[in-house]
């Protein structure tokens, strides 16, 4: 009897690469490594957060932490260390951040692929799931 020789056929169904939680741009990575160390905070990271609220019904938000919550999300990102709670990463996933220094003063500033309209002073936003808010979203209390 013959011995037949089997072609063994991966069968393992393809899977999309994972889109990036978060990314921070150089410029937002080194601000916050400065503020870190300025701080002398080496161990901790960036806590980026959304909130109800702002002109335009959700804002955006930070703050230096020194570990995750219980439910939080960790990456890295252009050696940084980002915590995110769940509801969080639902807004923010796919969003950038960026420094950006002029003569009008420096800030960070959120790229959201998941905002549909912002404030005018990009603060704050809404998504197609949210409410709508009474203004257009290019009035801002924030100037």
């Amino acid at each position: 009897m013959a011995l037949k020789e089997i072609e063994l056929v991966d069968t393992t169904p393809l899977v999309a690469e994972e889109e990036a939680l978060l990314t921070l741009l150089p410029g937002a990575a080194d601000k916050i490594r400065t503020l870190l160390s300025e701080r002398n905070l080496p161990e901790h990271g960036l806590r980026l957060f959304v909130s109800g609220g702002g002109c335009s019904g959700m804002q955006y938000g930070m703050a230096i932490d020194k570990e995750a919550g219980e439910f939080d999300s960790t990456f890295e990102s252009n050696g940084v260390k980002v915590f995110m709670d769940p509801t969080s990463m639902m807004y923010l996933s796919g969003a950038t951040v960026d420094y950006v220094d002029n003569m009008m003063g420096g800030g960070f500033r959120i790229e959201n692929p998941n905002a549909v309209s912002t404030c005018g002073c990009g603060h704050s936003f809404r998504t197609s799931g949210s409410a709508a808010s009474s203004g257009d979203g290019d009035g801002c209390g924030h100037h």
